[in-house]
């Protein structure tokens, strides 16, 4: 078992390794007495992975209920946040008991939010059981749901107590999934590390290493920079674009085919301007076929800005778009409206 620190406005531990779901109510009595315990999942989970958990929570002593959503992105909406509200009041939780989120993003994303807004604030445990959820989202305190205007609009910081990842619930994945969450990995290489790059090139990736190497990453950059502010920014590579792919699509294009695509687009476009090198584009490219992601999307140019618009990353008339310098180094550019939209529709 890898164990990776993060030191924000709270500290605590993520723990990554296989076999983890059945020590998880010892691994969480550690940081949290037993309690009653609220697992907010989905249904596609809910049937591999809620028994092993609920055994393991009972087993420690923790009194467990249960809410469970539809599977998919369209189910991080306003409806089912309140409904896991109403279903925390009706349960008596109260501000000593915790919420474990297992799932994916849109699990742990609802359960977050949840967890920050029930009672001003409810203990958090996020246990994530795909790729993407285990490297990016179930670290680092962003909780959010969408709106019909776009992708995370509403949410909260919420950093949680505990984060328990076992790698064997990766087994289960369907190999779209896998794909998925590669295309966040690659992007952490791109962000800050070049020789993972070189790692990844070989494929066959050891994922407790991969995973804990990610999070690590993300921890010195969260740790640096809570709330978004500056250096955080810099975990958005690609997602711009990404995010207005999503929106397109109506969210039929997953969030990491989305966020493999938007590398291709502003790695392309930062090419032809002279901000990169070609063999950035190359690379991007490359990484994306090696592990089964798309480098394009049928949407215009017109389209796509339309869509960035409403992206949470715009303030007033400007704009902050993560763009590759070198390989294993972003940087943060503000651009006026006009400029990014110019700069964009060279990677279209």
């Amino acid at each position: 078992m890898t164990t990776v620190t993060v030191e924000a406005s709270k500290k605590y531990n993520v723990l990554i390794g296989a076999g983890l779901l059945e020590k998880a109510g010892e691994l969480a009595a550690k940081v949290i007495t037993p309690c009653t315990a609220a697992v907010v999942t989905d249904d596609t989970v809910d049937a591999l992975y809620f028994e092993t958990l609920r055994k393991s929570l009972e087993k420690t002593g923790y009194t467990v209920v249960k809410f469970t959503i539809p599977h998919g992105e369209m189910s991080k909406n306003t409806e089912n946040y309140v409904a896991i509200l109403n279903f925390l009041a009706e349960s008596h939780l109260t501000r000593s008991d915790v919420i474990f989120a297992l799932g994916g993003g849109v699990v742990g994303d609802l359960a977050g939010f949840a967890s920050a807004s029930f009672l001003r604030g409810v203990r958090l445990v996020q246990i994530p059981t795909t790729l993407l959820s285990a490297v990016d989202s179930s670290v680092g305190g962003k909780t959010a749901i969408n709106l019909d205007s776009g992708k995370n609009l509403a949410g909260a910081f919420y950093q949680p107590d505990l984060v328990v990842c076992d790698t064997n619930c990766l087994e289960t994945l369907p190999k779209e999934q896998i794909s998925n969450g590669m295309a966040e990995v690659i992007k952490y290489g791109f962000i800050r590390d070049g020789e993972f790059l070189d790692i990844l090139q070989q494929g066959s990736p050891d994922w407790e290493n991969v995973i804990a190497r990610c999070v690590s990453i993300k921890r010195d950059i969260v740790n640096a920079d809570e709330f978004d502010t500056g250096e955080r920014q810099l975990l958005n590579f690609g997602h711009t674009l990404a995010h207005a792919v999503e929106k397109c699509s109506n969210y039929e294009i997953y969030h990491g085919a989305a966020v493999a695509v938007g590398m291709v687009m502003i790695s392309r476009a930062c090419a032809k301007k002279g901000i990169c090198g070609e063999e950035i584009l190359n690379r991007v490219i490359e990484l994306n076929k090696l592990y089964g992601l798309p480098a394009a999307a049928e949407f215009t140019a017109e389209e796509l800005f339309n869509a960035v618009l409403s992206d949470k990353k715009r303030s007033g008339g400007k704009i902050n778009l993560v763009v590759p310098e070198k390989m294993g180094k972003c940087v943060l550019m503000s651009l006026d409206m006009a400029s990014a939209k110019e700069l964009l529709a060279l990677g279209v």
